[in-house]
């Protein structure tokens, strides 16, 4: 089989992986943006209490999870800040 081709998932596993300290700086950058959004939500979102909800998100519970954890809590802080802004958008 000299002539076999890599099947995607082969592809991936062969990709060089980035450094630890990369990861974790993408994610601190994914993170400061993502409270820049928050920061820009108006007085109306920050009565809300999916707001206090996303700062604990993004600083808590940020912190206390390993580095394979961050991005899904990112995410789900994303998520509420989408909500958040739709929702302020609308008042």
């Amino acid at each position: 089989m000299p002539d076999r081709r890599k099947t995607k998932a082969e592809a991936v596993a062969a990709a060089p992986r980035k450094s630890f300290r990369r990861r974790y700086d993408d994610l601190e950058a994914r993170r400061a943006a993502l409270i820049g959004r928050l920061a820009r939500l108006g007085e109306a979102a920050r009565g809300h209490p999916a707001y206090k909800r996303s700062l604990t998100l993004l600083n808590d519970i940020f912190r206390r999870g390993r580095l394979a954890q961050r991005l899904a809590v990112l995410e789900a802080a994303s998520w509420l800040i989408d909500l958040l802004e739709k929702l302020t958008s609308h008042t």
